[in-house]
């Protein structure tokens, strides 16, 4: 099983270096915090505020998957070269519809060089108009 880093694995390190390699890596879930039971919404999950990562042959984004707890609900996969072989703040929007309880989303994604990251949870209300 590879190791799997988090936000709060990486505030051990130096500042500067954790700034850097936390940023180019870690993926951002972003949403609205409430939805409707069966309405379609957008989930965006973007990696880096700061830092943008490469897209060289040997050091890219390879996947961006979407989570509801322990249910994978999408995933994107990508190439090298897939953004023009430079480096980009690599991002997806996932188009989910809200099902009838709420929602807690995360997001890993896959770097071919430094492995497995998580995002932090994403909580989402759902609500139900007919009750």
């Amino acid at each position: 099983m590879p190791r799997v880093f988090k936000a709060i694995d990486i505030e051990r390190e130096e500042k500067e270096v954790m700034r850097d390699y936390l940023d180019r890596h870690m993926p951002h879930v972003i949403t609205v915090d409430e939805v409707k039971v069966g309405e379609k919404f957008k989930v965006k999950v973007r990696l880096g505020e700061h830092y943008t990562h490469p897209d060289d042959h040997d050091h890219f984004i390879s996947l961006i998957q979407l989570w509801n707890r322990e249910t994978l609900l999408a995933e994107c996969r990508y190439s090298s070269g897939a953004f023009g072989n430079r480096s980009s703040h690599s991002e997806v929007d996932f188009y989910i519809v809200a099902p009838d309880v709420s929602m807690n989303l995360s997001a890993m994604t896959v770097c071919t060089k430094h492995g497995l990251w998580q995002s932090e949870d994403k909580a989402v209300k759902v609500i139900n108009p007919a009750i």
